[in-house]
């Protein structure tokens, strides 16, 4: 794994306006098995939220998925 993947990202999207206050974290945990999962963590903030937990046979496709989920949480507006 990249060093660059293996940080946990935090974002956070807050919008007054449509009273919306909301989290959502990435990590990268190595398996047992010498794969890597991917562990999604969501909700409203002040909430524990819900978890999510993906797991792949090579750390390279975990860090990909990771990539794609964060950039697709930043195009929705959320930020660290």
């Amino acid at each position: 794994m990249s060093s660059d993947g293996d940080r946990p990202v935090h974002m956070r999207r807050i919008d007054p306006q449509q009273n919306m206050q909301r989290f959502y974290s990435l990590a990268i945990q190595p398996t047992l098995f010498g794969g890597a999962s991917v562990i999604r963590n969501w909700g409203r903030i002040g909430t524990n939220g819900q978890s999510l937990m993906e797991t792949f046979d090579e750390a390279d496709d975990a860090v990909l998925a990771l990539s794609k989920l964060e950039r697709s949480k930043r195009r929705r507006g959320y930020r660290e």
